[in-house]
């Protein structure tokens, strides 16, 4: 990968996957190269799921609120731990290489070279270090079964490349940490409590990461299949993993309209908001994906297709559930 000749912004960093040559690196600040490093961009999936699991708790206590704030602390730093995990264990292993799909469409410092993988491992030990020591501190506000949750969560994310991606359970994992564990257990840290009304909420949340990592896996099953990393589309072709994106995005939102319906908490309409970002999932997933950058489509998007538009009816149906159960606690 070349790079971008321009140097990243903050905004930059936080918001997108920037494409970064070795002299726009050089002029990065530490907070830029982490952040890009630890794919910031992503980290909303796990910040709209730990707000909801705790805006579905309102009204606090002084003490609910000071969870929320640890365990989602925790959590965030738990996403961004898995993700130099992943980059670490896929370049060791000799995926992440120049030409892989990962490579090319967002900066990658191990795979350029534009990080040693001592320092990258430094990185990597104080985020895991981090979230460790705030993990302990929602443990033992929260009680034993925190342990429990914790340790399922941990075991999924850093298990997740290596096998579960390879085994194409990958995206089952992130649909668990997504939903029930983190939207579930955030609630429960928090409140205290649980029940059917709550574990319904947290499956159809988890849906939306859910879309991003089969969107994800379908615009690289052409390397994951070379490499014998058999995701769910690989296993099912092009086709049938389209419908199947396809139908978990329509389940997420017409499943959340639903339970809007059953739970007579009438705030979650707003879930109607990301029917623009389904229509054009949709129509992505009615024609094959093209060989090349189509005229008029973003060059710095680009190879990104399904990826995009599953991350953006990610982002509208995570922001209208946390928008919803702020509006219904207020």
């Amino acid at each position: 990968m070349s790079g971008s000749g321009r140097t990243p912004s903050l905004l930059d960093s936080l918001s997108g996957m920037p494409r970064v040559s070795a002299r726009s690196w050089r002029r990065l600040g530490w907070l830029r190269r982490y952040l890009i490093t630890a794919r910031a961009a992503v980290l909303p999936l796990t910040l709209h799921a730990c707000l909801l699991g705790g805006l579905l708790a309102l009204p606090w206590t002084p003490a609910e609120g000071w969870r929320l704030l640890v365990v989602t602390a925790a959590l965030v730093l738990a996403h961004a731990t898995s993700n130099l995990v992943n980059d670490q264990v896929d370049w060791l292993v000799g995926v992440d290489q120049q030409g892989y799909f990962r490579v090319r469409y967002g900066a990658h410092p191990l795979a350029q070279g534009l990080m040693g993988p001592v320092t990258h491992g430094l990185l990597l030990l104080l985020t895991a270090a981090s979230t460790l020591a705030l993990g302990l501190i929602v443990c033992r506000m929260a009680g034993t079964p925190a342990y429990v949750l914790a340790a399922i969560g941990a075991l999924l994310l850093l298990f997740y490349t290596w096998p579960l991606k390879r085994l194409g359970l990958g995206e089952v994992a992130v649909f668990a940490v997504w939903g029930p564990l983190m939207v579930g257990g955030v609630y429960w840290v928090v409140s205290g409590d649980w029940g059917p009304e709550i574990a319904l909420l947290s499956a159809i949340a988890g849906l939306g990461p859910t879309v991003v990592v089969l969107a994800k896996h379908m615009d690289k099953a052409r390397d994951d299949r070379a490499r014998q990393i058999h995701t769910v589309p690989v296993l099912l072709g092009p086709a049938w993993a389209a419908r199947l994106l396809a139908a978990v995005a329509l389940i997420q939102l017409g499943g959340g309209l639903v339970w809007t319906w059953w739970s007579e908490r009438w705030a979650y309409v707003l879930l109607l908001a990301a029917v623009p970002a389904l229509g054009s999932l949709i129509s992505l997933c009615l024609r094959p994906r093209p060989t090349a950058r189509p005229r008029g489509y973003p060059a710095e998007v680009w190879p990104l297709w399904y990826t995009a538009a599953g991350f953006r009816f990610a982002r509208a149906t995570g922001l209208a559930l946390v928008a919803a159960a702020l509006l219904d606690g207020a």
